[in-house]
C-alpha cells in the first residue's frame, strides 16, 4: 500500500537546519554538515549531475528512501524565495532548470501562484492546507508513495495530523545549538515503533513506522 513517508538529516540536538536561514544559507549556519553523508554518495551525486562518490552502508538507505516515490510535498521554506507574495518575478527553486525530483511536487504556501513546469518536474502551489496537498499528491503519484521533502514545519504538520506512515531520521553527530527543530509541537499521542537502525560513516539511520 502507498505510504506517506519522509527521511531527513537531524543533528544530535534535534535540528534539521541551523540558525539564520537565508537565500545565502538555505540550511542555516552549519546546516550543511547534516548532509555531508549523502552528498558524498555516488547514488546522490549521479541524479544531481555530479561524478564520483562513495558506496557504503548509507547507499541502500538512500536508495530505499527515494524508491517508489511518485510525488513529493514540501513547505514554502524548502522551495525557497522568502515569505510573502511571490511577486512579478517569482523564485524558481534551488535546483535550476532540471530539478532532481522527476515527478510532481506540491508546495505548501499561503500565497497563490500558477504551477511551475521545469524539466521533468512540475511544481504545484497549494494554498488550502496539508490534506489538500496530500490528496493531490496521492492522485499524482498513481499508487506510489508520497514523500515529504521538508522542512521542519511541513513535517510537523503531517506528524501532528497522524498522517505519516514511515520516517527515517539520519542522525549526524554534530550540535547546531539553534535553528529549525524537527520534533516540536507534537502530542504524545503521535506514536511510532522503531524497525531498523543502521550505522554508517558519519551518520546513524533510524527507521520508524507508525503504530
Amino acid at each position: 500500500m502507498a505510504k506517506l513517508k519522509f527521511q531527513i538529516s537531524v543533528s544530535l540536538d534535534g535540528f534539521v537546519a541551523g540558525p539564520n536561514q537565508s537565500e545565502e544559507h538555505p540550511l542555516g549556519e552549519g546546516g550543511e554538515q547534516l548532509h555531508e553523508w549523502v552528498t558524498n554518495l555516488a547514488a546522490w551525486r549521479q541524479p544531481h549531475g555530479r561524478e564520483g562518490g562513495e558506496v557504503n552502508a548509507s547507499t541502500p538507505i538512500f536508495e530505499e528512501a527515494i524508491a517508489n516515490v511518485g510525488a513529493t510535498i514540501m513547505g514554502r521554506n524548502m522551495f525557497g524565495g522568502g515569505p510573502g507574495p511571490w511577486g512579478e518575478d517569482p523564485w524558481q527553486g534551488w535546483w535550476g532548470e532540471e530539478p532532481p525530483f522527476h515527478h510532481p511536487v506540491f508546495v505548501l504556501t499561503h500565497h497563490e501562484r500558477e504551477p511551475l513546469a521545469l524539466e521533468g518536474t512540475k511544481f504545484t502551489f497549494v494554498t488550502d492546507g496539508i490534506e489538500s496537498a496530500l490528496s493531490q499528491a496521492k492522485e499524482a503519484a498513481g499508487g506510489k508513495d508520497v514523500a515529504i521533502g521538508g522542512g521542519a514545519q511541513a513535517i510537523q504538520q503531517y506528524l501532528a495530523a497522524g498522517l505519516v506512515d514511515e520516517m527515517v531520521l539520519n542522525v549526524v553527530p554534530v550540535l547546531l545549538g539553534d535553528g529549525a527543530r524537527l520534533l516540536e509541537n507534537l502530542s504524545p499521542d503521535v506514536s511510532f515503533e522503531q524497525v531498523r537502525v543502521v550505522e554508517a560513516p558519519g551518520v546513524a539511520h533510524l527507521k520508524y513506522r507508525r503504530t
